[in-house]
């Protein structure tokens, strides 16, 4: 990335952050993905609960084998025979790690699921949630997010899953109800009531899907 690429993701993060401010929600800067996973391990606290759906973007940067460490209470749902008690879980614990297929230049996070147990868990349930926002994912609205989450994270994860769906082979999203969609539930993410929960860290890199 040269430096007048990274100037400019330096100057739409800064406006994002304000743009989360004014939503009730915590913005933070990070140049990097050593930065990035810096932050995370200063917000959330050693011996806290913590889990996470599929989250790629936590992953690149190191950041889940960092919580995966016995000074953190990680929740592998991997680990779980039954599924259903790994979701549930979630919802008890002190921090939701999440990334986000798209957020909008005016601050709305958008989020596609199949099973919903991420939206859910973003939408209710944690005592906190920390999105880490790879630059990529930024969008100039709210309806270009919502086409990046259906036009181009969708047909990635509906791939790397081997799933049967129409954009699976094209790339393209075609609007349909295949038995394997992954377009079940849409989460908008545009306000938090409780100004302490919802914390983004914006990377200035490219992250995830």
């Amino acid at each position: 990335m040269n430096e007048f690429v990274k100037e400019r993701g330096r100057l739409a993060a800064q406006s994002l952050i304000k743009a989360l401010k004014k939503r009730n929600m915590t913005g933070f800067y990070a140049e990097d993905s050593d930065e990035a996973k810096r932050i995370a391990l200063e917000i959330v606290p050693k011996g806290a609960t913590v889990t996470m759906g599929g989250c790629t973007t936590a992953r690149e940067i190191g950041l889940t084998d960092a919580l995966s460490s016995p000074e953190y209470r990680f929740i592998d749902r991997d680990k779980y025979s039954d599924k259903r008690q790994a979701m549930l879980a979630a919802y008890d614990c002190d921090f939701y790690i999440s990334s986000a297929n798209a957020v909008s230049e005016d601050g709305e996070i958008v989020n596609v699921d199949g099973n919903a147990n991420r939206i859910s868990a973003i939408a209710c349930g944690p005592r906190n949630v920390l999105f880490i926002i790879g630059i990529n994912k930024l969008c100039r609205d709210l309806d270009s997010a919502v086409k990046r989450a259906r036009g181009v994270a969708a047909p990635i994860n509906v791939q790397r899953f081997g799933l049967k769906t129409p954009c699976s082979s094209t790339g393209i999203c075609a609007d349909c109800k295949s038995p394997d969609t992954i377009c079940c539930q849409i989460l908008i993410t545009r306000f938090s009531r409780d100004p302490e929960r919802i914390k983004v860290i914006v990377v200035n890199e490219s992250l995830g899907f």
